[in-house]
């Protein structure tokens, strides 16, 4: 079997095609490489924060005559070759180095405090008479950047130019003139009105402001209030009316009108100084109106007048009410007018001087006076004001003296009330014990009346028995109590006792006995009543009329 050889018509065996693939794939790698290197290298353009590019185009049309930059691309015209109008802020681009090229600057940033103006180096040509351009015009751009604005722009087509900002200061007011505007419907005003090119009659208030100023320009006018001396700025001399030169010094204070500080700084404000316009009102305002009121009015009066205080007080006020009138019209407000010397030859002023001197004197001691007796009546109201604290303390005094006696008069009246009530009561008690113990002796009394009553009746009884011989009732009763007590009988009946038991059985008397009188039946005494105790006895119960057993023995 024959043998074949599968190698190629060069040698290389069967791997001869797709070695040339790979060579393509080799070379398409890198290509691919050498491209995004030369793409991500080459062809990229950083712009970093607060940067800005500008792009110059390498090929294509040729700058028109009159052409200062490249203009912008259309598709029927396509890329101008040049610096392009527009600019590349932050961020990344791309950009084929074979046709472009590019500068990277840094963007613009106005200043703190300041302000900027924009102005444009490319664009049509102004008109005649036009100030500010227009977007396609060459020139000065209206409006400001304000402090702080960071701007983005082409260096070959804008530039910036800063300024400071106009300060109108705490008691000033700002002066509008527009540069550019309309022009005025009637140029022959003073002041135009708003939006026309002139002066403008609204001013601005204290504040700082950005305006440009080629669009319009702020004057400071001063409104505060200014003095100047009459002799040293402005040199009042005239003629007395008796032909005396008078001089007079003093003092002018004014201020300019702020509603009317347009006005005024238009009509007497000159170049050469500035914005100032004081130095201007003192020479063609104040001065020439003083000047003028002095003369007229001072020459009505004589030199000792000016000299006196009277006058010259009348001549001040006088001179402050004109010119405050007259200023008034010119946008000046007169706020005073002091005169505080009138300068007048010495042969006059000697003999003035002296009378005011003594006039001084003399207002002086009557001041002293009025305040002596000021003094003195101060010091007596003083004491009767002391009187007057005095009299109220007694009254005071007495009122509470008077207060505090009532009220222990009638806590005495209340304390005496309260005991009488009380002896009242206990006067009550008595009186009810008294008549208690009254009946209880009265029913005691009677108990014992009683008792001895029925004793008595009992007693009159017994004797009645007896035959009405109290007698016998006594020896009976005696008889009758001692019997039980004797256990035996005498038996000698001789003797003396025995003779006084026999007495008690016989008429005959015993010998040596005094024989008791016979009881007497007692009538009652009417005017003791029935009451045994209003006799004085105090027993009656078994009592005999006598000791039935006295002897004279017994009686020693």
């Amino acid at each position: 079997m024959a043998t074949i050889d599968r190698r190629g018509p060069q040698g290389r065996g069967e791997g001869g095609p797709p070695s040339r693939w790979s060579g393509l794939v080799v070379g398409l790698i890198a290509a691919l490489v050498v491209g995004g290197w030369f793409l991500y290298g080459a062809c990229r353009l950083e712009v970093g924060k607060g940067k800005q590019a500008v792009l110059i185009r390498k090929v294509g049309h040729n700058l028109e005559p009159g052409m200062e930059i490249a203009a912008a691309w259309t598709k029927e015209r396509g890329y101008t070759k040049g610096v392009q109008p527009d600019v590349l802020t932050e961020g990344r681009f791309f950009y084929n180095p074979l046709f472009w090229d590019w500068e990277i600057t840094d963007q613009f940033q106005v200043p703190e405090g300041k302000c900027a103006v924009t102005v444009s180096l490319v664009g049509d040509e102004l008109p005649e008479g036009r100030v500010l351009a227009d977007e396609t015009q060459k020139g000065i751009r209206p409006g400001v950047i304000e402090a702080g604005a960071r701007v983005a722009y082409n260096p070959y087509t804008t530039e910036f130019l800063i300024f400071d900002p106009v300060d109108v200061p705490t008691g000033s007011r700002g002066v509008v003139t527009l540069l550019s505007g309309q022009t005025p419907k009637d140029p022959n005003v003073v002041l135009v009105d708003e939006g026309e090119r002139g002066v403008q009659l609204k001013t601005l208030p204290p504040g700082k402001y950005f305006i440009n100023p080629f669009e319009q320009r702020i004057s400071v006018v001063d409104c505060r209030t200014r003095i100047f001396g009459l002799n040293e700025d402005a040199d009042i001399t005239f003629l007395s009316a008796d032909g005396f030169n008078i001089s007079l010094d003093g003092a002018v204070t004014f201020r300019v009108s702020e509603e009317r500080a347009a006005e005024v700084f238009v009509l007497y404000n000159e170049d050469f100084n500035g914005e100032a316009i004081d130095d201007e009102i003192i020479a063609k305002i104040i001065t020439p109106y003083a000047r003028s009121i002095c003369r007229v009015n001072g020459s009505k009066l004589d030199a000792v007048q000016f000299i006196s205080g009277d006058d010259r007080e009348l001549f001040q006020q006088d001179l402050e009410s004109t010119l405050s009138a007259r200023c008034e019209d010119q946008g000046i407000e007169i706020l005073q007018v002091a005169v505080t010397s009138a300068s007048a030859p010495e042969e006059i002023r000697a003999p003035v001087r002296a009378r005011e001197v003594a006039k001084q004197q003399l207002e002086q001691f009557l001041q002293e006076k009025l305040q002596q007796e000021s003094q003195a009546e101060l010091r007596v109201k003083n004491l009767l004001a002391e009187q007057k604290a005095r009299l109220i303390e007694a009254e005071q005094e007495v009122v509470e003296k008077t207060t505090k006696a009532m009220q222990d008069q009638e806590v005495a009246v209340t304390e005496g009330e309260q005991r009488l009530a009380v002896t009242q009561t206990q006067l009550e008690a008595a009186r009810n014990r008294a008549a208690a113990l009254r009946s209880e002796a009265q029913a005691s009394a009677d108990v014992i009346r009683f008792k001895n009553e029925a004793e008595l009746a009992g007693l009159a009884l017994r004797v009645t028995a007896f035959g009405g011989d109290g007698g016998s009732l006594a020896r009976n009763v005696l008889i009758g109590k001692l019997a039980p007590a004797f256990q035996s009988i005498l038996s000698n009946s001789d003797g003396p006792f025995m003779e006084l038991f026999g007495s008690f059985v016989s008429d005959t008397p015993t010998p040596g006995l005094t024989p008791m009188p016979a009881p007497s039946p007692r009538s009652p005494d009417p005017s003791a009543g029935s009451d045994p105790l209003a006799n004085g006895d105090t027993d009656t119960s078994e009592s005999l009329p006598n000791n039935p057993f006295r002897t004279a023995e017994t009686n020693r």
